[in-house]
């Protein structure tokens, strides 16, 4: 079976990893925040994601720049929820590290690819050269149909 584009974007594959180390790690969690901070957790983890993937599958790169700052926001929600799972003494440094150092990658993809998308949606030239839109207007058509093979080489994914 062929890999849908958003599974071939190495960023939504680490958002993956992240979000399996979360359920791990919401594990370890008192019984009483099954329901509201392990929950909150679980659900900013699938967000990530999730709007990496209904970004990626959408029309346009407005739109998927759109999701992509969705989960620039789910992963700073994360971070937050985390760095309070620490606070409270419900886990350590050394409980989150893993899930940090994803969360920390992540986000600089995710600012990587909305920067270069954007500087494809305002029409200016990408230093690289892998895209190459000259109008908004034909920014649905000619993107989309390569929007794929432009990510993977500039997120150097693995195929």
């Amino acid at each position: 079976m062929e890999k849908s584009s958003y599974q071939g974007l190495l960023v939504w594959q680490k958002a993956m990893d992240l979000t399996a180390v979360i359920y791990k790690l919401v594990k370890n969690l008192p019984k009483e925040e099954l329901y509201s901070l392990s929950d909150q957790m679980r659900r900013a983890a699938v967000s990530i994601a999730a709007n990496i993937a209904e970004g990626q599958d959408r029309k346009t790169n407005k739109e998927f720049i759109h999701f992509l700052t969705i989960s620039r926001g789910s992963k700073a929600e994360l971070e937050t929820l985390l760095l309070i799972c620490v606070k409270v003494g419900y886990l350590n440094e050394t409980d989150i590290s893993e899930a940090m150092n994803l969360l920390s990658e992540i986000g600089k993809m995710l600012t990587a690819l909305i920067n270069k998308l954007s500087k494809v949606v305002s029409g200016q030239k990408v230093v690289s050269g892998q895209f190459s839109v000259v109008s908004d207007d034909n920014l649905s058509e000619q993107v989309h149909d390569t929007q794929q093979n432009n990510l993977n080489q500039f997120l150097k994914t693995e195929n």
